[in-house]
């Protein structure tokens, strides 16, 4: 159980990574009649993309970080400190397998170790899960407002939802963790 909590940690700590790297948070979408798409527009936490029948892809860092919405701050801080903490929970899961299986006499070491990951992780999963679950509910929000025009509506991207998977496999490894 130790182990599948490592891998689930493991690979919750690279979703994580991979959701605050990735520029496909919101992504273009195109509810018109159209059916020829020239262009998809990324959205992500540090840049926009714009993808060019998909053959030509250009990336853009956002200019000036005081320029941002005040929510597009917090998610990247948020995010931020998630990727740590995640690493962070990862190598004391590590610490704590390696210690229960080189000395079985000594339980309260080993329990000390284990729980403080699985808190770590369950914190790490919540950290996520704010940013990603905030910015789904805005885009879908936005998607069904009237008010907004075709152009401006989103779709959920590919980041949103590798940081959903992300968070329940931090939630799983962190749920076995303080189990113990």
């Amino acid at each position: 159980l130790q182990i599948t909590g490592l891998i689930f940690g493991g690979v919750g700590m690279v979703g994580t990574l991979a959701a605050t790297i990735m520029p496909q948070w919101r992504v273009s979408a195109y509810i018109d009649g159209n059916i020829v798409v020239f262009e998809t527009i990324w959205e992500g936490l540090w840049m926009d993309c714009i993808s060019q029948l998909g053959i030509r892809l250009q990336c853009k860092f956002y200019d000036s970080v005081l320029a941002l919405p005040p929510p597009l701050e917090v998610f990247r801080a948020l995010m931020c400190i998630a990727v740590i903490l995640s690493i962070i929970s990862f190598l004391m899961a590590i610490v704590g397998v390696k210690y229960t299986h080189r000395t079985k006499e000594d339980p309260q070491g080993i329990s000390i170790f284990i729980l403080a990951a699985g808190v770590a992780f369950l914190l790490t999963s919540i950290l996520v899960l704010i940013p990603v679950s905030w910015t789904g509910g805005s885009i879908i929000r936005d998607f069904y407002d009237p008010k907004v025009p075709m152009p401006l509506k989103r779709e959920l991207g590919a980041a949103v939802y590798v940081g959903w998977v992300s968070a329940a496999l931090l939630i799983s490894a962190g749920a076995m963790y303080c189990s113990f």
